[in-house]
């Protein structure tokens, strides 16, 4: 610390001082500091947190003590160098607290002097003088009922304003180090006198509930108030919730209310009271009996609810009530290790809290973010359920006391535990500086931009310049130290796997012997059992409990892969899936339990490539392969309920790439669902396509919102113009395969009093924003928007006005582009627009008096170049899906000619789906129903063996593969009794051929 000067020397310019405001000369001119005499009270103002919030305070306290009374202050700051560290410290640390002493300046004198932590019975008399109290009637013995004689607002204010005084005074002790050469108080300390302070706050507050709920005769229910969290630990903030739990002889409504009024009290004069803990949470009854409770905690509390439980302790009404609470819980709390899936449900709650913090927070968030004060907490209460089982010494409540007891009894490495406790101590110091700055409760540091506040933050944590760095760089290299620090020793002592071998310990536990295994495999047709083994290692190592029940389920589920396409590929992929499930505790206990859904999952994994990413990052699904009132819960699921929901979860953010990723994610999951249904046989060809063209649709529905909504904010007005987005090809007629793209055209209309241009182009800016999202690389199925249909090819522009496609087509449009409308559907975006371009385009694709002969000698000659041109070099035009003989181009072409020729003339033939069209072909016999029939069997099988090859290959294809298990894979997946490769063959090939007969015979005739 920098000696000051002494009296003689001159007063140092106000920049020194760290003032920086230009109001602070005045300031110093009114309290009369700006003789040499003052030097002393200026260096030591000068080491506040902020010493410009400091000046100011004190120009409000010496206007409201007048000037007798501010001599008087005045003269004790220039002797009583206590007074003015504990004085400036708090002035300059917090605002709200400086708040508090301007409006009564008087309590200044609270901090002069010798002054001493109050203990918890001189805080609980203080607020109960402050409401004139006295034992109520029914006090006895431990039971801490008093009776307020004032109540209502005033007793709020009273409450208030002396539980104020008292956090003052704690905060004034807290931070004199910071000014003056005072004592620094612990970590712990301040914790404790917290908790104290709530404890006497809790009793003053029934206090007044009593008056006020009894106020003609003594309060004859028993009421213990149990503290949970960090006041039952003794480990409070400034600012906090105080959790509590009542328990009450007898439970009725009387001491219902009288709880109610006590929460309604805490909260409105010193601190949100909070009861969710209580069994049922929420939705629970606030007060119970002890009866009640034990019996709640015996039969369905939760693993998390016990964790809580390690932090009860009786705080104020009756303590004998509340101690019997406590000793009869606590035994509960140490068999919690017991239970089934432990470890996976504490690591899951873990996992929930950190999703729940913004990512844009993540770094800033010192409690609830990676290496914070959570992940210490989370892994002290862990060690202490897993080993406190056998070791009393580690049934403590707070933090470090549990750290320090894990130390002593070997379960954590001394080192390890010192650094921890220092970690978790000084990230609580600046959760308990950022507080106190506005008694707000709050744990994330104030952004990097915001230097400050970071800085003031700084000097508030006592951080001073270390001669190489200042005090912000000493701030940022300690947060970043401490917290690279905590999530080093989280990893080594929360996640390690030896942790669920501790908590299943069982020297019994199953497992496949080596030799066996191998055995086994082969008998069962693994055609690498040597890496088969690997992975049933790695599924059944350790004594845990998850793998003793690997080591019971495998031999029925290696029976059942055995019947799949590629049980190798399977159990690589149940491996994946298990590892990617190890933290989800009914993954196992639903295979255990549910045969069927054990049986669905391997039939999956071993036939498909496609499924297991998708399961793996939408774990959900799984629960679908459970039998329902209709069979599979797959089934359960409408498309439509899974278009709106896209919609409406991507709706709710407004940032377009979240909005995006919200719906790729339930994509993601009904991907996963449509797929498994598939496999397992359960889905029909359309039910699929439409399934897929739903979701797909849904997507682009949700990214195109997004973009606009993103849009119209930036510009601060609604959109300039409409825009509707027209499914072509596969996807507007509601047949997209796994493999497709979206073909698309983007048609807008400016808004009235827009300009054009402005209009159409700000829609081609946001088709290509849409496009731009939706093809962001990534590890999921492809959502590629394709515009190469729209009017001149990839050499026009992405988005027209209805106008502009209009004259197009009535001027330029070829005859390809006019049969591609033919499968134009409005998808999304504006509908009102999007019927208007369907009812426009019907002239041109429904022409009057049907197709030229001309047209369709070019139809004709286009579709032989697609035959000759368009196949790929290598490929086999027998089974190629798409382009090969009979395959989906030869159908979907057939059917659109016969819809160019006679939609003028046959209604039901304006229809965009190519089985729908057949329907109306052989309703109107504009085709005999042997050729109906064949073409519709053959779309089917093409696109049932299109959608079977993405699905086993896991990447789209349409190329059937020669024989061989890829081939025998696609068969089983495309239904084929028993997945025979040659039957299947020799049925796509009849088929085909028939149908291509048909074809040629239309294109003919």
């Amino acid at each position: 610390m920098v000696k000051p000067p002494t009296a003689r020397s001159t007063i140092p310019g106000v920049g020194r001082l760290g003032l920086v405001e230009p109001t602070a000369p005045a300031e110093l001119e009114t309290l009369g500091w700006v003789n040499t005499d003052s030097v002393e009270l200026l260096w030591s103002l000068s080491r506040a947190a902020n010493a410009d919030l400091a000046l100011r305070t004190l120009v409000r306290v010496r206007d409201g003590l007048g000037a007798d009374g501010w001599a008087e202050l005045d003269a004790a700051l220039r002797t009583d160098t206590g007074l003015r560290g504990r004085l400036f410290g708090v002035i300059g640390a917090s605002a709200a607290l400086g708040d508090h002493l301007a409006a009564d300046p008087r309590q200044w004198r609270l901090l002069a002097g010798d002054v001493l932590l109050p203990t918890g019975k001189e805080l609980a008399d203080e607020l109960l003088a402050a409401v004139a109290a006295v034992p109520d009637a029914s006090a006895t013995g431990t039971n801490l009922v008093y009776r307020a004689a004032i109540t209502g607002p005033d007793a709020v204010l009273a409450l208030r304003k002396t539980y104020r005084n008292q956090l003052m005074v704690l905060a004034a002790l807290d931070l004199a180090a910071i000014v003056e050469n005072e004592p620094v108080l612990p970590y712990q300390t301040v914790g404790h006198q917290l908790s104290d302070m709530a404890d006497a706050a809790l009793t003053a507050a029934l206090a007044v509930a009593v008056a006020t709920i009894h106020p003609d005769g003594p309060c004859r229910s028993r009421l213990a108030v149990i503290a949970m969290g960090k006041c039952g630990a003794r480990e409070l903030n400034y600012v906090s919730d105080v959790d509590v739990v009542f328990v009450a002889e007898p439970a009725d409504s009387a001491t219902s209310r009288l709880a109610g009024e006590l929460m309604r009290i805490g909260t409105s004069a010193f601190f949100e009271v909070d009861a969710a803990l209580r069994p049922e949470g929420k939705r629970g009854e606030l007060v119970r009996t002890l009866d009640s409770h034990v019996a709640y905690y015996k039969r369905w509390a939760k693993t998390w609810e016990f964790q809580a439980l390690l932090k009860a302790r009786p705080a104020t009404g009756d303590l004998e009530l509340g101690q019997k609470y406590v000793d009869a819980l606590n035994p509960m709390v140490w068999t919690a290790a017991e239970r089934e899936d432990f470890v996976p449900e504490v690591q899951a709650m873990r996992r929930r809290v950190e999703q729940n913090v913004p990512a844009e927070l993540r770094e800033r968030e010192i409690k609830l973010g990676r290496g914070s004060l959570r992940d210490v907490e989370f892994a002290v209460q862990l060690l202490q359920l897993v080993h406190g089982r056998a070791d009393e010494s580690l049934r403590v409540q707070s933090t470090v006391d549990a750290l320090t007891a894990l130390a002593a009894g070997g379960y954590v490495g001394r080192d390890d535990a010192a650094n921890l406790t220092a970690s978790y101590e000084f990230l609580r110091l600046i959760e308990h500086r950022l507080q106190l700055q506005k008694l707000k409760r709050t744990h994330t540091l104030p952004p990097p931009e915001d230097e400050e506040s970071l800085r003031w933050l700084a000097r508030a944590a006592h951080m001073r310049p270390d001669g190489r760095t200042d005090s912000l760089g000493v701030l940022n290299a300690e947060i970043r130290r401490n917290a690279h620090r905590v999530r080093r020793l989280h990893a080594k002592l929360f996640y390690r796997p030896l942790l669920e071998s501790v908590a299943r310990l069982d020297k019994e536990a199953l497992r496949l012997s080596p030799d066996a295994a191998v055995r086994q495999l082969a008998a069962l047709g693994y055609t690498a059992p040597e890496n088969a083994l690997g992975h049933l290692k790695a599924l059944t190592s350790g004594a845990s409990r998850k793998g003793r029940i690997q080591a019971l389920l495998l031999p029925t589920l290696l029976e059942w892969l055995s019947d799949t396409p590629d049980p190798d590929a399977g159990l690589l992929a149940y491996r994946r899936l298990s590892e990617a499930m190890v933290d989800a505790d009914w993954y196992l206990r639903v295979l255990r339990d549910e045969g069927a859904v054990a049986q669905r999952l391997m039939i999956v994994l071993g036939s498909s490539a496609y499924i297991p990413d998708l399961l793996i990052k939408a774990p959900d699904v799984l629960r679908l392969f459970a039998d329902g009132p209709n069979g599979a819960r797959l089934l359960d699921v409408e498309p439509q309920d899974v278009a709106r929901g896209i919609l409406a979860s991507s709706s709710r953010y407004d940032d377009p790439g979240r909005a995006v990723a919200a719906a790729r994610s339930l994509r993601r999951h009904e991907l996963a669902r449509v797929a498994s249904a598939d496999v397992l046989g359960l889905l029909d060809v359309p039910q699929v396509c439409r399934a897929l063209s739903s979701v797909w649709a849904a997507v682009l529905g949700a990214a195109l919102d997004a973009v606009i909504r993103s849009s119209e904010a930036e510009l601060g007005e609604p959109a300039p113009a409409a825009l509707a987005v027209i499914g072509m090809g596969r996807l507007g007629g509601g047949e997209l395969g796994y493999g497709s793209d979206a073909d698309v055209l983007f048609v807008c209309e400016p808004r009235p009093g827009a300009d054009e241009t402005r209009a159409v182009k700000w829609a081609n800016t946001i088709a290509d924003r849409v496009r731009t999202l939706l093809g962001a690389p990534s590890t999921d199925p492809p959502l590629e928007v394709d515009t190469g249909l729209r009017p001149e090819g990839r050499n026009g522009p992405v988005v027209r006005t209805l106008t502009s496609y209009q004259a197009y087509y009535r001027q330029w449009a070829q005859t390809w582009e006019i049969q591609a409308l033919l499968r134009a559907h409005a998808v999304t975006g504006d509908a009102d627009l999007g019927l208007r371009f369907l009812h426009m385009i019907d002239e041109f694709r429904y022409p009057e008096g049907g197709v030229s002969e001309s047209a369709v000698r070019e139809i004709r000659r286009i579709k032989a170049r697609v035959d000759s041109e368009r196949l790929p070099r290598g490929a086999d035009p027998a089974t190629h899906t798409k382009l090969g003989r009979g395959g989906l181009a030869d159908i979907e072409w057939t059917v659109q000619l016969v819809q160019l020729r006679h939609a003028h003339e046959v209604p039901s033939l304006h229809n965009t789906s190519t089985l729908e069209s057949l329907d109306a072909i052989g309703a109107a016999e504009l085709l005999s129903e042997t050729d109906v029939e064949l073409l519709r069997e053959s779309w089917l099988t093409a696109t049932k063996a299109r959608n079977a090859l993405v699905l086993v290959r896991g990447k789209p294809t349409d190329q059937l593969p020669g024989p061989g298990r890829v081939l025998s894979a696609v068969a089983q997946v495309a239904g084929w009794p028993g997945g025979d490769a040659s039957e299947f063959l020799d049925h796509y090939l009849r088929v085909t051929r028939r149908a291509k007969s048909v074809v040629e015979r239309v294109f003919g005739a």
